[in-house]
């Protein structure tokens, strides 16, 4: 009885510490994507940056959702990545700048 009591609190504890706190990010980005060579241009770099788990674009609106590890990156440090290869990027005005998806906690 113990022993399962030991192995269910273990097994909780190890749960908790794996949750992740994912959110996501809508910026705009400076020069605008204009096909699909710019999309792969900003896919291809951006993924390399710490903490990316998914992005997507959108050329009619123009936009870069990023979903990402809060625990590992943050917004600023995702827009400064867009520098490394070119482009600048912000939230846009208006827009809720960060989407919190709750990953266990």
């Amino acid at each position: 009885m113990k022993r399962n009591l030991f192995l269910s609190l273990l097994m909780f504890a190890s749960m908790a510490v794996s949750a992740k706190d994912i959110r996501k990010v809508t910026v705009t980005t400076t020069p605008q994507m204009h096909c699909e060579a710019c999309e792969n241009k900003i896919k291809n770099n951006l993924r390399f940056e710490k903490g990316v788990k998914m992005i997507a674009t959108d050329i009619e609106k123009q936009t870069v959702v990023i979903t990402y590890d809060a625990d590992k990156t943050t917004v600023e440090k995702l827009i400064k990545g867009f520098e490394k290869f070119g482009y600048k990027a912000r939230v846009p005005e208006g827009k809720q700048g960060e989407i919190r998806e709750d990953k266990g906690r």
